[in-house]
């Protein structure tokens, strides 16, 4: 009897161990990618750095090193060998317009840090290039190269006289337009500022438009031209998301579609039904500014239960309470220099401002508010602490964006508050126009990233695509990690460093910015952000090391490859 029982348990036990390694070589638990020979910074905590990650389906089911990860491997796997590269969470752009972008992807794009002349010959050279556009239109000039007074449609009708022409500044805040496109607009002596001081047509000393449109009547010209439609926004994000997938980009947070939300529904679904959505899009729906403040929340809730879709949802609110430093918009607490009695204006009052932030914690919508003045910033940051103080269960996340000038003792009020710091890199490339606008202390103040850090405040890094000042490169998280790190311009260690010196950020920082910080933002970071077992594969490989290469060669590091949602959507061709 005890051999027999022993045999019989001998032969279970077998059975079980036959089944059970069967199981284990199937080809539906094989992985279907593996990736060796990996420098993997994980952005895990309990496993910094791995040489082996395994991708099943759309997560990741291994990291660690190569034997460990042997059982998983099968005849369907493909191993990509990466001889070393770095391996990385995909990047997440925190900040960005990808769906507005789209409408501006085939548009005359100037280079921002060109000259006049050099502008009004990019125009002259894109009439001549398309001669059948019926209108010409684009972005990127820098509005403060021209000066106080702004641009003039005489300088446009010196080349374009023939059919109108408008164009966007670097940041999306400005306008200008030559003479044929004013006289459309029907923009007479006469005709009355939106919002006299903030959004305003420029006037010469005779009351007449000079060309030069201020924040709202900017895009009301755009509105009114018809400068965009649908297939022209589709067809534009397509190529927008192929060029943030290059750059390494599997997520983006949309920070509010300027004048396109009726179609927003219909352009997402058109872009999901041919899997052309590669990045992961959350984003917010935005008022326009006071009109529409009392049905922000009500729109944001229906935004939230019905604009979702495969690889979107947008889900937050999203409010703009000043304009910019270059257009003498953003909100400050002393005067512009050279403008007596202009220190920037705010969109909304410290009453509304702080209103419709409680009523987004009562909601538990996340918040991103843009501020780049220090008055802007700090309304903001008293509007945040109104909602916690009112809502101190709520699940709400705030963010300011862009965060420009701050003053000292609102550092600290970030941390105290939980507040995420959202900003570009790209901007502390030491800023030559902005500083003639600014005091002396004012400029010292800006872009105070490592400080921000120092105090435990979550930084997040984004493009502000299309309004980032360096056309699509502006994308780029590479191109923008060189400059955060340095606060020069890209590849030139002898360039003047953008005040001060000491908020020069370490690489990790900044990749932390780019990934699990970042994720944190969407409220996404259980899913994505790091690379660990259970998290969505979203990676992207570098051609080299981020913590070996030289500062000043980082712009020109490359993206490999590109995988989202556990697909491959970049390859470079090598």
């Amino acid at each position: 009897m005890y051999n027999q029982k022993r045999v019989t348990n001998f032969l279970v036990l077998l059975a079980v161990a036959l089944v059970t390694t069967a199981c284990s070589k199937s080809p539906g638990n094989h992985a279907d990618h593996q990736f060796i020979n990996a420098r993997a910074y994980t952005l895990d905590e309990t496993q910094p750095w791995a040489d082996t990650v395994q991708v099943t389906g759309n997560k990741i089911t291994y990291v660690g090193d190569r034997a460990g990860g042997e059982a998983l491997v099968g005849p369907q796997t493909t191993i990509h060998d990466l001889g070393g590269k770095m391996l990385l969470p995909g990047f997440i752009d925190t900040h960005m317009h990808p769906i507005t972008g789209g409408a501006y992807a085939k548009a005359l794009s100037l280079d921002t840090f060109g000259t006049i002349d050099d502008w009004v010959a990019a125009i002259s050279d894109y009439a001549i290039a398309n001669p059948d556009a019926p209108i010409i239109f684009g972005y990127g000039f820098l509005a403060s190269g021209f000066g106080p007074e702004g641009p003039t449609r005489q300088m446009i009708d010196a080349v374009v006289d023939d059919r109108p022409v408008l164009l966007m500044d670097e940041g999306f805040h400005g306008a200008w337009a030559n003479s044929m496109t004013m006289e459309l607009l029907g923009v007479s002596k006469d005709t009355a500022d939106p919002v006299p001081g903030f959004s305003y047509y420029k006037r010469d000393q005779d009351g007449v438009a000079t060309g030069y449109l201020l924040e709202g009547t900017a895009g009301m010209a755009m509105g009114a031209l018809n400068v965009i439609t649908e297939d022209v926004v589709v067809a534009g994000t397509r190529v927008v998301i192929d060029i943030l997938n290059s750059y390494g980009v599997t997520s983006a947070f949309d920070a509010g579609v300027l004048g396109y939300g009726d179609m927003l529904k219909s352009i997402l679904t058109r872009l999901s039904a041919d899997d052309g959505l590669t990045v992961r899009l959350i984003g917010a729906y935005r008022p326009l500014g006071t009109d529409d403040l009392d049905t922000a929340i009500a729109g944001a809730i229906d935004w939230r239960q019905n604009m979702i879709g495969e690889n979107y949802h947008y889900r937050g609110l999203k409010l703009m309470d000043d304009g910019t430093v270059e257009g003498r918009t953003a909100a400050m607490f002393e005067d512009y220099q050279g403008e007596p009695g202009n220190s920037g204006e705010t969109v909304f009052t410290q009453e509304q401002l702080s209103g419709t932030a409680i009523d987004a914690a009562a909601e538990n919508l996340d918040l991103h508010i843009h501020a780049l003045g220090e008055r802007a910033v700090h309304e903001a940051l008293n509007a945040i602490e109104a909602a916690r103080e009112a809502h101190p269960d709520s699940t709400t996340r705030y963010t300011i964006c862009h965060i420009q000038v701050i003053l000292d003792q609102d550092l600290t009020r970030f941390a105290e508050l939980d507040v995420i710091a959202q900003s570009t890199p790209l901007w502390a490339a030491y800023d030559t126009y902005g500083e003639q606008f600014v005091s002396e202390d004012q400029f010292n103040r800006f872009w105070r990233f490592k400080s921000l850090n120092d105090l435990g405040v979550k930084l997040t890094f984004g493009s502000d695509f299309p309004a980032s000042g360096a056309g699509t490169l502006g994308m780029s998280p590479l191109f923008n990690i060189e400059i955060g790190h340095t606060r020069q311009e890209p590849g030139s260690p002898d360039a003047p460093v953008q005040p001060r010196e000491s908020e020069r950020l370490d690489i990790d920082t900044l990749i932390r910015g780019y990934t699990i910080n970042a994720a944190y933002q969407l409220h996404l970071e259980e899913q994505i952000g790091s690379i660990e077992v259970g998290k969505i594969a979203d990676m992207v490989v570098l051609n080299g090391n981020l913590f070996e290469v030289e500062p000043y060669e980082i712009a020109k590091m490359t993206v490999s490859m590109t995988m989202q949602n556990g697909k491959l959507v970049y390859q470079d061709s090598e």
